[in-house]
């Protein structure tokens, strides 16, 4: 990056710069007439000069000029006014200048405004830039949290200043030079001592606020180091916690705070200081004008008008040299934020921007091999990784790469993914140095993964699809409104150096996952989730998802379909018992009381969870059914109960698990409520405490709780309290709660739910699992399995993917590899965190999934287990940083060397 701000600022504004400063300098015009007609109004029509007698009159706009050989020449004569017309004409040309003058300070700001924005948008995508082309070995040595920081707010001052950076100064200093001139026209004594106390500003103010701009630079810095700490801690979370840490970080934080006091204290101290001395220096310039100026008026040596617009002119200098002091001030402040943002992003061995350029057009295959010459490769402290290793890698070749611990082969995996630069040889595909092949090359035609995934926060859809959009491959057609601010947009875009994609365009490049658009996507993807063992995972989150309607109308038709072929499937297997489904009549005694009493699922907080048991009209139903006391009694049952049995279990006790009317932690609590109520009637209970017992029966489910509080006759009395709740349902509550419907699907329910239109029996140790076999094997035999599929891919993975297991980020980032149908695969223990006998499966899979439409790509696996090496071509074997064996399963299998010591 350019060096100097200011010449980074003039190389991209500079035509934007001239204009600026030619409406600048055409301000100056009325600027100056401002500070002249005040004397003209009172030296004029106020005090008479020029209108000594009665109904004399003077010309109003007369414009004439003394022009050499000509004389004076009159362009136009005027318009004759007597005084107080002169008084009224000229009191509205001087509120026309005022609204002129504003009129050019509008357009002036709004114009450096955007100047600013526009570069800051540029120097923002530009350090982005950079980043996207940092060397690997940059990213071990930075903070991606200060790297943030440094992007969105320590150069946010930068916006402010660009658009000032040579408009302010011509403004400001026009507009003093113009007030100063203006001042020594009408006395020289009184200019000159505004003169002398302007250059006593110049001179100690700025020398005053260097102490500012290095305290301003300490506090940059400080809190650069502070966002780096705290991204550290959040990074950290689970070690902080697991080694009891977390006081240790709150003293580190407290110091780290406490610095930052420390600087921001003195550099309030000193900018008062600054501001005190500044503001004396101001206010003194008008005393002397009244004392030298009233006293040169005395003496007849300076008119009234001219005193009264010497100190209309002064009031308009303080403030432009005020800002002008600032302005410098700013520029310093801001140079060395500019020039700390440029140190941190100057970096060595930058990527060449070529090498990233963008490419829509298709790759052709490498059908040649990978040979590493000679490589050598280092970490940041210089230790040697790996050792003069040569190796060749044909296309179509199944490599397994094996190896001691931190025997090197995990390193090898990395250079050939370009994740690592090699010290010292290289690596190279038909004699071309991997590393200045473009990336449109590498990134499609080769695919990476490893136990480390990353996921961006999005769906799983976006993440599998993420190593498919290289370039902006189908453009969206705007028409309209949204033509034209997309216009705008890119117009924008391409004055602040960015570029015009259109992130609202198609990016996925379905051809190379083997698809012809987004509509058969799926049918590429199924296969590919299903050998990294991911589909059934993706499907369960499908099932539990609500489905909006518009989105997925076909599953919303067919679910009676679905809910009748349920029905069956479990008749025929003998397991009728397995599901209860609702029916409006009947108590459904696998589900709660209080669901049995909604019949429907709350869509609102009237009626959902604790907000339940205190509702009015829900309460109000109860009172009428003759439920309310016979509930709240329910209710002290199962405290009572539920203390006896789990009050003295340690608070992680699986037991728990199934207690879902009560917590560990509310159990204190109720102990307490259950003395208070002891012995008292139901009628003198307050509302908060029956709420907070009914709520207790309102999750009990008889056959999973047992405490044999469920007879026939209360669970017909909740029946028609069902009945009375629904058909009595005020209209503001009618949208609070979607009623159970057999031949309707219900959009607050899950998938699942609706397929389910019923509770799974509790009796049943393994059903709900039966149940979702079941349900996956109908979705297939209706042809809904891919729908459901889909839904599940919409599923948000979190931040970092922290909303899936590792197991399951790993599988998706091997399955992201796969889908790009690259030549070469390289798999860098992928599967870590599965157990031996997953990963063996999904090995096999792989291998065969790489098969699939007579593709044969090249696969480099650093194998978790030596043993699955026997399904590739060829094994290659590091130790110690060197390339010890080499050569097929078999081979090696049957030597003495390090593969054999590995098998047993």
């Amino acid at each position: 990056m350019e060096q100097s701000l200011a010449r980074y600022i003039w190389t991209h504004t500079w035509k934007q710069q001239l204009w600026i400063l030619a409406v600048v300098a055409m301000s100056m015009i009325p600027f100056y007439m401002s500070f002249n007609l005040p004397k003209l109004i009172v030296n004029g029509p106020i005090q008479g000069q020029g209108f000594e007698t009665p109904g004399t009159t003077q010309p109003f706009l007369r414009v004439a000029f003394d022009l050499p050989v000509l004389g004076e020449t009159v362009f136009f004569s005027g318009i004759s006014l007597d005084r107080e017309q002169t008084l009224f004409a000229l009191s509205m040309v001087f509120l026309l200048l005022v609204i002129v003058n504003g009129l050019f300070k509008l357009y002036i700001n709004t114009y450096k405004g955007r100047l600013g924005e526009r570069m800051l948008r540029r120097i923002r995508f530009e350090l982005v830039d950079l980043v996207l082309r940092f060397p690997p070995h940059q990213f071990k040595r930075v903070k991606s949290a200060e790297i943030a920081t440094m992007v969105k707010d320590e150069v946010e001052p930068l916006g402010g200043f660009i658009g000032d950076a040579f408009v302010q100064p011509a403004l400001l200093g026009g507009q003093a030079l113009t007030a100063m001139l203006f001042i020594m026209l009408q006395n020289f004594w009184l200019g000159l001592v505004a003169l002398v106390i302007v250059a006593i500003q110049l001179g100690i103010i700025p020398r005053m606020r260097r102490r500012l701009i290095e305290l301003g630079r300490q506090r940059q810095l400080t809190a650069r180091q502070l966002s780096g700490r705290v991204g550290e801690i959040v990074d950290g979370i689970g070690a902080i916690h697991n080694h009891d840490t977390s006081n240790y970080e709150r003293a580190d934080i407290a110091a780290r705070l406490g610095r930052i006091f420390k600087i921001r204290y003195d550099l309030y101290q000193w900018k008062f200081l600054v501001k005190f001395i500044n503001n004396f220096l101001a206010q003194v310039t008008p005393f002397l004008f009244y004392l030298i100026g009233g006293y040169l008026a005395l003496q007849g040596r300076l008119d009234v008008g001219q005193l009264v617009a010497v100190i209309g002119a002064y009031k308009d200098l303080p403030g432009p040299m005020k800002d002008l002091i600032d302005w410098d001030q700013a520029r310093q402040d801001v140079q060395v934020k500019y020039a700390q943002v440029v140190e941190q992003f100057s970096i060595d061995h930058i990527v060449d921007s070529r090498i990233q350029a963008v490419s829509p057009e298709s790759v052709p295959a490498l059908d040649a091999p990978i040979a590493a010459v000679n490589l050598s490769l280092v970490d940041d402290s210089g230790a040697r990784l790996l050792e003069h290793v040569s190796v060749q890698i044909k296309p179509g070749e199944k490599v397994a790469v094996v190896g001691t611990a931190a025997g090197g082969a995990e390193v090898f995996a990395e250079a050939v993914a370009r994740l690592i630069w090699p010290e010292s040889g290289r690596i190279a595909i038909g004699g071309k140095d991997l590393l200045e092949l473009p990336e449109s090359v590498v990134g499609r035609r080769m695919a990476y993964a490893s136990s480390d995934a990353f996921l961006a926060q999005g769906t799983l859809s976006d993440n599998l699809l993420y190593g498919l959009k290289h370039a902006p491959l189908t453009p969206t057609v705007y028409d309209g409104e949204r033509a034209t601010q997309r216009n705008w947009e890119v117009g924008e875009a391409l004055k602040a150096g960015n570029p015009d994609f259109d992130l609202n365009s198609d990016w996925v490049d379905y051809a190379a996952a083997g698809s012809t658009g987004p509509d058969d996507i799926l049918l590429v993807i199924r296969p590919v989730l299903e050998a990294v063992a991911l589909s059934r995972d993706i499907l369960d989150l499908g099932l539990r998802a609500s489905v909006e309607p518009s989105r997925h109308p076909e599953i919303v038709d067919r679910i009676v379909e679905l809910r009748q072929a349920l029905r069956e499937r479990v008749a025929a297997e003998g397991v009728s018992g397995l599901v209860v489904p609702f029916e409006p009549g009947a108590y459904n005694p696998q589900a709660t009381v209080g669901e049995n009493l909604l019949f429907g699922t709350a869509t609102g907080p009237e009626l959902a969870d604790k907000a339940l048991a205190s509702n009015p009209y829900f309460l109000s139903v109860l009172k009428s059914a003759g439920l309310d006391e016979v509930l709240y009694n329910m209710g002290l049952e199962i405290a009572g109960n539920a203390i006896e049995l789990f009050s003295d279990l340690p608070p992680d006790h699986p037991f728990f698990q199934q207690l879902a009317f009560m917590t560990a932690d509310e159990i204190p609590g109720y102990t307490v409520l259950l003395q208070k109520l002891k012995g008292r009637s139901y009628a003198t209970v307050s509302e908060q405490d029956r709420a907070q017992i009914i709520m207790l029966s309102f999750a009990y489910i008889e056959p999973r709780h047992r405490f044999g509080l469920l007879t026939d006759d209360l669970m017909a009395r909740i029946v028609e309290a069902r009945g009375r709740f629904h058909e009595g349902l005020p209209k503001e509550l009618a949208g609070a709660i979607q009623r159970y419907d057999p031949m309707r699907f219900s959009t607050a329910a899950s998938l699942m739910d609706n397929v389910l239109f019923g509770r799974i029996g509790h009796n049943q140790p393994d059903g709900p699992e039966r149940i979702r076999a079941i349900v996956r094997e109908i979705l297939d035999e209706l042809g809904l399995y891919d729908e459901v599929l889909g839904i599940g891919l919409e599923f948000n993975v979190g931040v970092g993917g922290r909303r899936l297991t590792g197991a399951q980020r790993q599988k998706l980032d091997l399955a992201r590899a796969l889908l790009k149908r690259a030549d070469f695969l390289i798999l860098n223990r992928p599967l870590s965190a599965l157990d031996q006998r997953a990963q063996d499966q999904i090995v096999r899979n792989v291998l065969e999934e790489a098969k699939r439409d007579g593709r044969d790509p090249a696969i480099i696996w650093v194998l978790e287990n030596p043993a699955m090496a026997q399904l590739f071509d060829r094994v290659i074997v590091f130790h110690g940083g060197e390339l010890v064996e080499d050569g097929t399963h078999e081979t090696l299998a049957a030597g003495n060397g390090i593969f054999k010591g590995l098998l047993s």
